[in-house]
């Protein structure tokens, strides 16, 4: 089964590292058969090939079991016809990598404004108001004069269904319960049309509770009623704001995993940037791909049946929660003094008293 790492731009090469050799601790542990491959994306791929993500690479992910991607400096690329492609952006848009999937979890012993807070949120990840993700050719932003900007909101039935049925999918192997957020009492005819799809959707999986609640209502709900909730299902801009704001509720975007998924595909993807003021320092901390990549295990042992992945996967979270809890094994973001080197040597160490 092959592994395919993307380090990717500023700490991502860092964070990769620490990384891969954690999963083949892991591997080992498990006799979990992984094989592992490395591509270049980013400014490294811009250098050798004049993209940042060429098509070659895009097949590559499409045949790989799993990828781990490292975060990337789009604010910084050159335009898309000088090579600058959002190579997050052209997976999901050519592996229609349709789910967002965040978990935000409190941490006991760590810092959190939520210690409550034990949730995941599913985003679509293909339409919405985002222009790459609007129209066929061209955007979905406009300019018919210099004093007037257009933006067009693009929802499908399809989309609308198959995320939600993907949350439902979720919420069933968790608490059995899931919240559709939307503000179809003001945007009637696109929010509309997704509650009434994600209504569809739940109803088919049965077995679950399920409410809606208003985009504005739900950010205030997370902060004060944060055990309210189990699995969200989102559209695209509503659920990028609110799973920020849950990561940062929770502890922080360092803390947060994130995978993008269609229904045979996922990359795992740290939910935080490329950070490039401390690329090169060894200061980063890689927990939050670490969790992404434990997820990832999680989603591939599900798909194809593989209880030893799961389990590999629960192992990996739970060594990672028990070394982020000890002050003395923390990376210097979190108040403790290792390196990211070290961090992952801490862990790997843990893994092998299991």
């Amino acid at each position: 089964m092959d592994v395919l790492f993307l380090p990717g731009d500023g700490i991502g090469p860092e964070i990769t590292d620490v990384t891969r050799s954690v999963l083949r601790e892991i591997n080992d542990a498990f006799s979990l058969g992984l094989e592992f491959s490395e591509d270049d994306v980013g400014y490294s791929s811009l250098e050798k090939h004049g993209k940042t993500i060429t098509p070659e690479l895009i097949d590559r992910v499409r045949k790989a079991d799993m990828t781990i991607l490292g975060p990337v400096d789009t604010a910084h690329y050159p335009p898309a016809d000088q090579g600058g492609i959002n190579p997050s952006a052209a997976l999901r848009i050519n592996l229609d990598l349709y789910a967002n999937v965040r978990p935000s979890r409190a941490i006991a012993g760590l810092s959190a404004l939520t210690p409550a807070m034990d949730l995941v949120i599913v985003r679509e990840n293909t339409e919405g108001f985002y222009a790459d993700r609007t129209m066929f050719a061209g955007t979905g932003e406009v300019m018919p004069t210099p004093d007037l900007a257009l933006a067009m909101r693009k929802i499908t039935r399809q989309g609308s269904y198959r995320i939600a049925a993907y949350g439902a999918k979720l919420a069933a192997q968790r608490r059995k319960h899931l919240t559709i957020v939307h503000k179809a009492n003001v945007l009637k005819l696109s929010d509309g049309l997704f509650l009434g799809e994600a209504q569809k959707a739940c109803a088919n999986q049965g077995g679950l509770t399920v409410r809606d609640e208003h985009v504005d209502a739900m950010a205030s709900l997370l902060v004060r009623t944060p055990d309210a909730f189990d699995v969200i299902v989102t559209t695209n801009m509503f659920g990028d704001i609110l799973s920020n704001q849950a990561a940062e509720l929770s502890g922080g975007l360092g803390l947060s995993g994130s995978i993008n998924a269609s229904d045979d595909i996922a990359v795992a993807q740290a939910s935080h940037g490329s950070a490039p003021d401390i690329a090169g320092k060894n200061q980063a901390n890689p927990v939050s791909l670490l969790f992404s990549t434990a997820q990832l295990l999680d989603w591939k042992g599900t798909q194809t049946g593989r209880h030893d992945l799961q389990n590999a996967a629960r192992k990996l979270d739970d060594v990672i929660v028990t070394t982020i809890q000890n002050p003395e094994t923390r990376t210097r973001d979190l108040g403790g003094t290792l390196s990211c080197s070290d961090f992952g040597q801490a862990l790997i160490k843990n893994i092998r008293a299991l």
